[in-house]
């Protein structure tokens, strides 16, 4: 699963990274430990092009009649999402991207589990495949929320955990988001990427808590 991530970068190089053309304003960065329940920036594909708005971590279905799930719908399986009932609308009709710099992931050791963090090997941003929804509260309000979508790990990552993100190439961005690409299509770039994509090192135990957001999150061990 990924249940933390990190986007350590400036509102300026994340719109020219995704080339989006339309954008919020963005308050409050770099994150470097973000968790579930927070209001992060999301990629979207609308009729004007590419745009970027805010949006919570873990999907809320629209259909749901309340903003708060009994379950966990922080992550969506490769396996599984186009089938099941929280997701299958949203992965149908709104796939999105979710921008990171890196991912953390925790290892079984005798000692206890050990964090890691998982980021680009060139040092680029990472493009997350994602899903999102909007549930509506009355006639003029609304909640913008997503799932990150999670497939088994490689070869470089395998040794830490067994699932990761679904991650995207630059040249795949637009066809993840386009509601007319087949399922097919789909099903292929929901594969692990390729090893050499990502690099990954031991950090401090400080990124345990969900409440510590410093430099230190992201410091190598």
């Amino acid at each position: 699963m990924c249940g933390r991530y990190n986007l350590i970068t400036d509102a300026e190089a994340l719109l020219e990274f995704f080339e989006i053309q339309r954008s919020i304003r963005l308050d409050d960065w770099p994150r470097y430990n973000i968790a579930p329940s927070r209001r992060v920036p999301v990629v979207a594909r609308t009729v004007e092009g590419r745009s970027l708005e805010m949006a919570k971590w873990g999907l809320v279905p629209h259909w749901a009649k309340e903003s708060q799930t009994r379950f966990s719908t922080i992550n969506a399986r490769a396996e599984t999402v186009a089938t099941s009932a929280a997701y299958r609308t949203a992965f149908r009709q709104s796939r999105c991207i979710v921008p990171a710099t890196g991912y953390f992931e925790w290892k079984k050791t005798p000692q206890g589990k050990q964090p890691f963090n998982i980021t680009s090997s060139n040092g680029t941003l990472l493009a997350m495949a994602g899903i999102r929804d909007i549930w509506h509260v009355g006639q003029d309000d609304q909640l913008v929320t997503f799932s990150i979508i999670t497939t088994t790990a490689n070869q470089r990552t395998r040794d830490i955990h067994e699932r990761m993100p679904v991650m995207l190439r630059r040249a795949d961005h637009d066809v993840w988001m386009d509601q007319t690409t087949p399922f097919e299509q789909l099903h292929e770039l929901m594969r692990p990427c390729p090893d050499d994509w990502l690099r990954a090192y031991r950090v401090s135990t400080v990124v345990n808590s969900p409440e510590h957001d410093g430099p230190d999150c992201v410091l190598q061990l």
